[in-house]
């Protein structure tokens, strides 16, 4: 008898009541492909010279199919890479007040361009134009979809087929190899470079500017540092210099942040409030770095220009919607109480974690991390590490830290792999470790492991353990 006929039907293990509950939750057209697709295997195995596989263990594949094609693909993970704000694990945690807004926001119709005193159509900039102004000092502010986006727009709109004066050692890069210069050119706008790498003189600006100007710009070095031989022109002389030749002074601070992070004994980082004293007229930050919002790209200076702006039609391409602001708001309001901000911003409160109580926390939880390596050829210790805050800010501080050191015992640095995989490859509803091998160990650095979620990383290590 030929051992492929004795498979069961797609109609027979569909009657099956094992796949009821499967069907009841994600339909009948799903469970059946993924029944096809079990079958399917089953008989190129048999083919092979595998065994027949029974009735039990094909339903266990329908049902293991239909989960890793529900699953979703955004999934948490434990951000212990050391790097606060990691830009491929959606930079910024969201704090609680955010996420109920946003709850709010996605639950029901809002007035999001609607005026509910007159009744008649609203600007979506309205709901937090208010409080950007208030926390910058700016007399107008709007809002697009990243920083990139707000610098693109900028340009785009004031300096179309004109000149924008920068420092040769501003020209920076960022993530996924965006670079400045090529933003420029994309917006219309014609880059002019001056001074030299290290060293930028007021003159040097002063010297560039021609009746094709269209502005001078400074951008914020947030993602690297020069030190040594030195020099960089003070924002308000070339504030003081743009305004004298009837021309806006504009900074892209990049990973801007809306306090002074040296409050919460942490580096500084300058702020859109320091940029608008100085004589700024236009300045763009990130909503998703050291603010510790959604990605959102904010601008922020005068009413005209902010104006002109707005009225680009490229402004509705980049435009955010509901969740976003809702979002963004609830974290702008928590910065009108900057004495709780540090316990009420996600961002900030992990960032100034102390050493001392992520040490704790590595004793409460290295019994659980050996049990769950078991009888690998690996030893694991608690020792001191050093985060970074990631996402192009300051990138030449760290902060004292703890966590995990896995090394293996002899030869066998192979096996660091696999458990770096396998700490990545747990299943729903275990959360993923994302950490990092470096200088031959496996770091777990455990600044961004919360205490309430201490209990879901002991699971995924007895998931591990189980594997």
């Amino acid at each position: 008898m030929n051992p492929l006929s004795q498979l069961p039907s797609v109609d027979r293990l569909l009657a099956s009541a094992a796949l009821l509950p499967l069907i009841s939750s994600h339909g009948r057209a799903v469970v059946t492909e993924a029944t096809r697709a079990a079958l399917a295997a089953a008989r190129e195995a048999v083919k092979q010279g595998a065994p027949l596989p029974g009735e039990a263990m094909l339903i266990a594949r329908v049902g293991a199919g239909v989960t890793a094609k529900m699953a979703p693909r955004l999934r948490p993970v434990f951000n212990l890479t050391g790097t606060v704000l990691h830009t491929n694990l959606g930079r910024a945690p969201l704090p609680e007040e955010a996420v109920q807004a946003l709850v709010m926001a996605a639950r029901n119709p809002c007035a999001l361009e609607y005026d509910i005193d007159s009744g008649g159509r609203g600007d979506r900039d309205d709901i937090v134009n208010e409080l950007l102004c208030e926390l910058t000092g700016a007399e107008a502010a709007t809002v697009v979809n990243n920083n990139a986006a707000a610098v693109f727009l900028l340009l785009n709109t004031l300096a179309p087929k004109k000149q924008v004066i920068v420092s040769r050692g501003e020209l920076i890069e960022i993530g996924g190899a965006f670079r400045v210069p090529d933003i420029m050119s994309r917006a219309g706008a014609r880059l002019v470079e001056v001074g030299t790498t290290n060293r930028t003189h007021l003159r040097d600006f002063a010297e560039a500017i021609n009746p094709r100007t269209a502005m001078l710009m400074k951008v914020h070095a947030s993602n690297y540092a020069i030190h040594g031989f030195t020099h960089a022109v003070p924002e308000a002389e070339l504030a003081a210099l743009a305004h004298d030749r009837g021309l806006p002074f504009v900074i892209d601070l990049g990973s801007g942040t809306l306090t002074d992070l040296a409050a919460y004994g942490l580096p500084h980082e300058p702020t859109p409030r320091e940029a608008i004293v100085a004589g700024a007229d236009l300045v763009t930050f990130s909503g998703d770095k050291l603010l510790g919002g959604p990605q959102a790209g904010l601008l922020v200076g005068r009413k005209e220009l902010i104006a002109k702006i707005k009225k680009n039609p490229l402004k509705r391409a980049l435009r955010v919607g509901k969740l976003t602001l809702a979002a963004l708001e609830a974290v702008l309001a928590l910065y009108r109480d900057p004495e709780r901000l540090h316990l009420r911003l996600t961002a900030v409160r992990q960032l100034r974690r102390p050493e001392a109580e992520i040490a704790a926390q590595a004793a409460r939880l290295l019994p659980a991390l050996l049990s769950a390596l078991g009888e690998l050829p690996v030893t694991a210790q608690i020792i001191a590490l050093k985060s970074q805050i990631g996402s192009g800010s300051l990138p030449v501080d760290r902060l004292p830290s703890a966590g995990f050191a896995i090394r293996p015992v002899g030869k066998k640095s192979g096996v660091l792999n696999r458990i770096e995989a396998a700490l990545r490859g747990v299943t729903p509803p275990l959360r993923p470790v994302i950490g990092r091998i470096e200088d031959g160990a496996l770091l777990l650095d455990l600044r961004c492991l919360d205490a309430k979620d201490e209990q879901d990383f002991l699971d995924t290590l007895a998931g591990l353990r189980a594997g």
